[in-house]
C-alpha cells in the first residue's frame, strides 16, 4: 500500500492534496502501508478505527485519513496498477458544526481586523462562500472585472476541484478587489510584504478576540455566507453552486431548515379552516 500512496502523491505533486498526504501518511501508512490492497477489509478498517479513536481521535479526522486511503486506492484502480479497490468502512460522520456569524458578528470582525491582507480575506470569505484553500489560492488572472466573476477554481478545468465554484462578484467585494489590485505586488489577491499568505489563522484569531467573538475558524466564514443565504430565501440548488457542492443533497441537510420557504408551499395543504377547491379532471 505504501507504494500505491506514494504514487499518488507523484502525480498530484504540486497540489495541495500532495502535501497533505504526506503528512497524513505518517499517520496512516504505519498501520496500512505493508498491507495489499486485497488486505484491507472491513474488519482491519475497524481496527484502525478502534485504535485512532483510543487516542483521541475525533470521526471527522479518522474520516479524512481513510477517505484518502481511499482516494488512492481508487485512484490506482483507475490507473490499472490493482484490480479493484477494496470496499472500505467508514466511522459515522460528524454532526455538522452550527456555529455560524451573524451580520452583526461579521461586521465587528471586519472592523477588528488590522491588516488590509484579513479585510480582503474577509470580504472574500463572505462573498464567495469559499473554502480556505481557495481563496489563499486565488490569483488575480481568475479575477474578471468585465464579467463581474470570480474563478475560484482553474477557468479551463474540465472537472472542477471540490468547492471552487465560480460566483458573482458583490457590490462591495468587487470595490475591495479593484482596490487591492491597485497595489497588488504578486499573482496572488490575498498577499502581505509582497508575499502570497498562506494562512490567516493568526491574524483572524486575534480580530476575533478584539471583536470577542468565540468558535471562528476559516470554515465558519464559509458556513456563514451559506446561512445568510439560506435566510434570504436562496434556493437550495443556488447555494449548492455557490458551495461548489456536486448536488444539492448535502446543501439540502444542512440549509434547507434555515430557509423562510422551506416546506410553505407543502404546509398550505394542511390548512384548516377555510374551503378548498376540488380540481375536477
Amino acid at each position: 500500500m505504501k507504494e500505491l500512496w506514494e504514487a499518488y502523491c507523484a502525480d498530484k505533486a504540486g497540489r495541495r492534496i500532495a502535501k497533505n498526504m504526506a503528512a497524513s501518511g505518517r499517520i496512516v501508512l504505519p498501520f496500512f502501508g505493508h498491507m495489499k490492497p486485497e488486505g484491507i477489509t472491513i474488519k482491519v478498517c475497524r481496527a484502525y478505527i478502534a485504535k485512532r479513536s483510543a487516542l483521541g481521535r475525533k470521526n471527522g479526522s479518522i474520516r479524512t485519513e481513510m477517505n484518502q486511503l481511499r482516494t488512492a486506492l481508487l485512484w490506482a484502480e483507475k490507473a490499472r496498477l490493482i484490480t479493484k479497490a477494496p470496499a472500505m468502512e467508514m466511522p459515522p460522520a460528524s454532526t455538522p458544526k452550527e456555529r455560524h456569524l451573524t451580520r452583526a458578528e461579521f461586521d465587528a470582525l471586519l472592523s477588528a481586523a488590522s491588516t488590509p491582507h484579513l479585510v480582503l480575506y474577509l470580504h472574500l470569505a463572505i462573498a464567495t462562500a469559499g473554502r480556505n484553500a481557495a481563496i489563499l489560492e486565488l490569483t488575480w488572472d481568475r479575477v474578471n472585472f468585465e464579467r463581474d466573476l470570480i474563478y475560484l477554481g482553474m477557468k479551463d478545468a474540465l472537472r472542477p476541484r471540490k468547492g471552487r465554484a465560480t460566483v458573482p462578484m458583490t457590490d462591495t467585494v468587487r470595490a475591495a478587489l479593484f482596490a487591492a489590485k491597485e497595489g497588488a505586488r504578486t499573482d496572488h489577491v490575498i498577499e502581505w510584504a509582497g508575499e502570497p499568505v498562506k494562512s490567516v489563522r493568526t491574524a483572524l484569531g486575534k480580530a476575533a478576540a478584539r471583536a470577542k467573538i468565540v468558535g471562528l475558524s476559516p470554515h465558519v466564514l464559509r458556513h456563514s455566507a451559506a446561512v445568510w443565504m439560506a435566510e434570504d430565501g436562496a434556493s437550495m440548488s443556488e447555494i449548492a453552486t455557490y458551495l461548489g457542492h456536486s448536488d444539492d443533497k448535502i446543501t439540502q441537510r444542512v440549509y434547507a431548515k434555515l430557509s423562510p420557504t422551506h416546506l410553505r408551499r407543502a404546509s398550505q395543504a394542511l390548512e384548516v379552516g377555510r374551503p378548498r377547491l376540488r380540481t375536477v379532471g
